[in-house]
């Protein structure tokens, strides 16, 4: 048997894949294996680095695909308009959905002591409760069931019901509620508004506050190719004011622009002066910020944004964030988080206020 195994599908989650095996002892290193699903994420050349890095043994290429892939699945994915005919629809839904990811994954996940997986929402939870394999889940972003709760969510209406066949295993629900998922790891539970009795709690800031200098170095160099790039780029204002926004994948592209102009216009401005603007993108971004703001400095978005406080002497005035937690940042002296709020004036509430709707 082999110790434990990661299923990754951004780079936050293998930002605290590195998290929990930096916090082991160096001799339990090297003794786990990494997954990267292509599903939603394009991670480059992270997998040689990863080998790289000193944390991980293999990392595996996983091509997750999604149930739109196979129409035979899709066929059990529509409103029959009666929840005893759409729950047997469900049930055939969720065995094929994880049977046919058979052919992709990349690894025999019965070979692991601890199968961690984040966003087991994705064909991989599905396929782990088909093989009938026990894993643990871990939130895919810091508190955001705190906003939304996809499980609930996604399961409107009878949820009671739904869990219950959840956990006999006739349908899939994620984030802790199928069978045999033994535990979800949350960064904090006080703010999670809905409970579920496999939340267990794992604080980020206890992983972080116990790195080593070492540990920060590996992090800074498996994340962050061209490190001198964009410590030159940082440096660019010579002194001056500078503001980092953080972008994510919100809306259409755009509003989305319309929304990243306007959090410049409106919270950009340090004591009347012009700043100098950094953009750093969220890695599934894909909104061409050097078109759209070519007066201003835009970072490679391939990396967690938490892996800046590992820069040395990296500082902003200010960082302004729509939705991104923000808490975690110790490299800005002021922080601006929008919210759901701001995100009214650009598209319904029920869109981005689901956790409102359930």
């Amino acid at each position: 048997m082999k110790d434990r195994v990661y299923v990754c599908h951004t780079y936050y989650h293998v930002y605290v894949a590195c998290l929990k095996e930096l916090n082991l002892s160096e001799k339990e290193r090297k003794k786990a294996d990494l997954v990267l699903s292509t599903m939603s994420n394009d991670f480059g050349d992270l997998k040689s680095r990863a080998l790289g890095c000193g944390l991980f043994d293999q990392v595996y290429m996983f091509e997750e695909k999604e149930d739109v892939n196979f129409p035979e699945v899709m066929k059990y994915h529509k409103d029959r308009g009666n929840l005893f005919f759409n729950m047997l629809a469900r049930i055939k839904y969720t065995k094929l959905l994880g049977k046919m990811q058979q052919d992709y994954v990349p690894v025999d996940f019965k070979e692991y002591k601890d199968v961690y997986v984040f966003c087991d929402s994705d064909p991989i939870g599905y396929y782990l409760s088909y093989k009938k394999i026990h894993y643990h889940a871990l939130e895919d972003g810091l508190d955001c069931l705190s906003t939304y709760d996809t499980a609930r969510y996604d399961n409107r209406g009878h949820f009671g019901l739904k869990a219950f066949l959840a956990a006999k295993n006739l349908i899939f629900i994620q984030n802790g509620w199928a069978k045999y998922c033994l535990d979800m790891e949350v960064n904090d539970l006080s703010v999670l508004p809905y409970p579920c009795p496999k939340y267990i709690e794992r604080p980020r800031k206890a992983l972080v506050d116990n790195l080593s200098v070492e540990g920060k170095d590996i992090l800074v160099k498996l994340f962050i190719e061209d490190l001198e790039e964009i410590k030159t780029k940082i440096s660019a204002g010579n002194g001056r004011n500078t503001i980092l926004l953080l972008t994510e994948p919100l809306c259409e592209l755009d509003v989305r622009e319309r929304i990243f102009k306007d959090c410049i216009e409106l919270y950009g401005k340090i004591d009347g002066e012009e700043p100098v603007v950094l953009i750093k993108p969220h890695p599934r971004d894909v909104l061409d910020y050097r078109k759209v703001f070519p007066e201003y400095i835009v970072l490679d978005g391939k990396f967690p944004m938490e892996v800046l406080n590992f820069i040395p002497g990296l500082r902003f005035r200010k960082v302004i964030s729509v939705f991104t937690v923000v808490h975690a940042i110790q490299f800005a002296e002021e922080i601006v988080y929008l919210g759901e709020e701001f995100m009214d004036g650009y598209e319904k509430p029920e869109l981005h206020r689901q956790n409102e709707m359930i």
